[in-house]
């Protein structure tokens, strides 16, 4: 085997000629992965002047050099794009959705936890915080405070995304 299970690094071997070679190759592919953040996963054309270091999540219908690489990481390096195909369990944070995506083993698919909120597929379930419901207190109708009450629950669970609105 000369590649890695997972992320396809290049292995060295005793007595290989220009190690160095194989060795930066498995470098740039851990810069582009570890921690990883990419500018775009909505992008199919690659930019025109992209600056070294700076990823992209390919979009479908990908064109130019990003041909036939769609849903792969694209990364400018000093040696132009390169491509590393994800594995399942990869979370990238995706600049300008300010959030984190992260790879089934088949799809790119939106992180649960936004900075908006917790998903569940695709829907929002839990939001921002709410004020408190102020406790029932004396009256002399009870069942009017029960409701005003009750009501004010309900719209702060489908505030939350609990229940339906």
């Amino acid at each position: 085997m000369d590649m890695t299970a997972r992320w396809a690094m290049p292995m060295l071997f005793a007595g290989q000629a220009q190690k160095e070679v194989f060795h930066n190759e498995a470098l740039a592919r851990i810069d582009a992965l570890l921690h990883g953040r990419v500018e775009s996963a909505d992008v199919a054309t690659p930019p025109e002047t992209p600056t070294i270091g700076q990823c992209w999540i390919v979009a479908a219908g990908a064109t130019g050099a990003w041909a036939e690489q769609a849903g792969c990481i694209a990364c400018w390096s000093e040696g132009g794009w390169r491509f590393v195909a994800p594995r399942a369990g990869l979370s990238m944070d995706v600049a300008d959705r300010g959030h984190a995506f992260f790879h089934d083993g088949s799809l790119w698919r939106d992180a649960l936890l936004r900075s908006d909120g917790l998903y569940l597929d695709g829907q929002k379930v839990v939001g921002a915080r709410q004020a408190a419901i102020a406790a029932p207190t004396d009256g002399a109708t009870i069942d009017v405070e029960a409701r005003t009450t009750l009501g004010a629950v309900l719209v702060a669970l489908r505030t939350h995304g609990l229940i339906e609105s």
